[in-house]
């Protein structure tokens, strides 16, 4: 019998390094193959204001909270003793014409290259991030939804190989930039209709295939905005997020849109559960969440949290990073 690596077995940190918000996984493999979480933490941070500008620039404030975030979850990290450590940035570093500068700041500061992720590899680790999660284990053929502040990875599944993987550039800040010229105010009816249509057309023009032959289409959405949704839920009910539903209806995100559409911003930050930093680009991601799923014809869909992290990790753990 073959000893395993002592490498391979031993906790892997990620760090994602996002437009919203930077997070850290820290998991280890078990000797069954599975993967198991030991730390994370997620931290608000945004450094991706101004993203929807035709030359998107990340801002000297931006940098400095991002770089302070990240410090701070390596060190959250450290205890853990992880053998390998990855630092990964999408959307918001990868369009950024100063991208490069920040990465070079990451690794004069803290030793850690930041690897930038393409979008068909971020589509194609958050896929191998949900192939991780136990509770996904009946699913065959579905879709996969993966809604960031930068951008939206789509990807279908069948027979649990993925046969498409895009990224579409549909994330919750960048369309609240481009449509909502005051987040602060109530929503614009227009606006959000305006909106459902430019990601309805953007998802036909990218040709990405809704074909699965169930109907309705079973499907997984990741991702900050439903999980906001779901700890919204649990606050009103007295729950922790774990203890929320998984399965989520399109009637539950539609009924959630229609409470805040009266609200203003600080109105909204006073909802249970309501991340402040996520107050102001949560309507729009709803509308896209929403659009999306009609696109899809869905009528529910299930949330996972095992997304981009996971699949880094899985990665790690295999002796592949």
């Amino acid at each position: 019998m073959s000893r395993p690596d002592p490498i391979a077995a031993a906790p892997a940190a990620v760090i994602d390094i996002g437009s919203n918000s930077i997070k850290v996984l820290v998991a280890r493999r078990q000797p069954d193959g599975t993967v198991i979480q030991l730390h994370n933490k997620t931290l608000d941070c945004r450094i991706s204001a101004g993203i929807s500008a035709a030359t998107p620039r990340l801002s000297e404030e931006g940098m400095s909270r991002g770089l302070a975030a990240i410090h701070e979850l390596l060190s959250l990290a450290a205890p853990y003793a992880p053998a390998r450590i990855q630092l990964v940035a999408t959307s918001a570093v990868r369009d950024a014409a100063n991208g490069d500068e920040f990465r070079a700041r990451v690794l004069a500061s803290t030793g850690h290259a930041v690897r930038l992720l393409s979008g068909d590899e971020e589509a194609n680790f958050i896929g191998r991030g949900l192939t991780c999660d136990p509770a996904l284990t009946h699913l065959r053929d579905f879709y996969v939804f993966d809604l960031g502040g930068g951008s939206l990875e789509c990807l279908a599944f069948q027979n649990r190989r993925i046969t498409q993987a895009l990224s579409l550039r549909l994330g919750c800040v960048r369309m609240t930039e481009k449509f909502f010229a005051d987040p602060a105010a109530p929503l614009d009816q227009d606006r959000c209709l305006g909106l459902a249509l430019f990601v309805k057309q953007e998802l036909r023009r990218s040709g990405f295939r809704f074909d699965l032959p169930d109907r309705p289409a079973s499907a997984v959405f990741t991702g900050g905005t439903i999980t906001t949704l779901r700890v919204i839920k649990g606050a009103r009910h007295g729950v922790e997020l774990a203890d929320t539903p998984a399965a989520v209806s399109l009637h539950t995100v539609h009924d959630l849109l229609d409470e805040l559409a009266p609200l203003t911003l600080p109105e909204r930050k006073l909802i249970p559960g309501m991340p402040a930093a996520r107050a102001d680009v949560f309507p729009a991601a709803l509308v896209t969440v929403l659009a999306v799923a009609e696109s899809a014809g869905l009528d529910h869909f299930h949330h996972s949290l095992h997304n981009l992290r996971w699949g880094i990790a899985a990665d790690l753990l295999d002796g592949a990073g």
